[in-house]
């Protein structure tokens, strides 16, 4: 698997039972603690949002079947956790999202979402150097404040994309 469910063509109830049932398997073999969602956002074309909207709910409803928390963080929140504000592009949003986890190659657009949102979680919920910080704001709201967290905690720096690593191998 490449990091994104391809859902193909064929009807739409079709298409959801495949997102269920290939979540419900992914949820069951990482085992995560937590689930993280972007909040609903308009679109121009009214049928992609509400085809977007079923996707979510079945997303949802995976998460609960699972027993698991879900965060919704609101687009403009999850832009401004990573860069300097909440009408970021997606271009900038991708490029801060591989600053942030020292990526080098470029990921499709829907792992960079998945990836932003993520890191906005992570971002809210722990402060500088990874501690735990239950309903405290993380290190800041741009790459620079990541920056100015990461520096202040020697000798090993704790990076989002090593937290979120310890997170899945404390699972295993």
């Amino acid at each position: 698997m490449t990091g994104t469910i391809r859902l193909g063509d064929g009807p739409l109830a079709g298409r959801l039972l495949h997102l269920h049932v290939t979540l419900s398997a992914l949820l069951s073999k990482h085992k995560p603690t937590v689930v993280a969602i972007e909040g609903i956002f308009s679109q121009r074309a009214p049928r992609s949002a509400l085809i977007l909207g079923h996707a979510r709910g079945v997303a949802m409803l995976c998460a609960a079947q699972a027993e698991l928390p879900v965060f919704e963080y609101p687009p403009a929140t999850v832009k401004r956790s990573l860069t300097s504000g909440g009408a970021a592009s997606k271009g900038g949003v991708a490029r801060a999202v591989a600053m942030v986890l020292g990526l080098r190659e470029t990921l499709a657009v829907d792992a960079t979402d998945a990836l932003a949102v993520a890191i906005c979680h992570l971002s809210r919920t722990r402060g500088p150097g990874g501690r735990q910080v239950s309903g405290v704001r993380g290190p800041g709201d741009g790459p620079s404040a990541w920056l100015r967290a990461l520096a202040a905690s020697p000798p090993r720096r704790q990076t989002p994309q090593n937290a979120l690593l310890e997170m899945v191998a404390r699972r295993r």
